[in-house]
């Protein structure tokens, strides 16, 4: 599946449609330019917030700190931006 991405200043950006409390934790398809991601915590306490980073980092192949939520820290909807990186792998 190939990711879409913007270039950014720092690298590139993603947006992305977390699923909190799933039963799997990954990336599940595309909804149109927005990759969807299934995480087991719940959206209380800024958890599934960190778990989506560690599913990110984990699939992309890049340090959790290289990856910063720009919006949507309360929302399902995010905008991530990754920093150091040109492209999705």
């Amino acid at each position: 599946m190939e990711i879409p991405f913007r270039k950014s200043k720092r690298g590139i950006t993603i947006k992305v449609r977390v699923e909190p409390r799933s039963s799997k934790r990954n990336f599940s398809g595309l909804i149109g330019d927005t990759l969807k991601v299934k995480v087991h915590s719940p959206p209380s306490g800024g958890a599934a917030n960190e778990e989506l980073i560690e599913v990110l980092a984990e699939k992309i192949g890049v340090k959790r700190t290289a990856i910063k939520i720009i919006k949507g820290h309360t929302s399902k909807n995010k905008l991530i931006e990754i920093e150091g990186i040109d492209s999705v792998p």
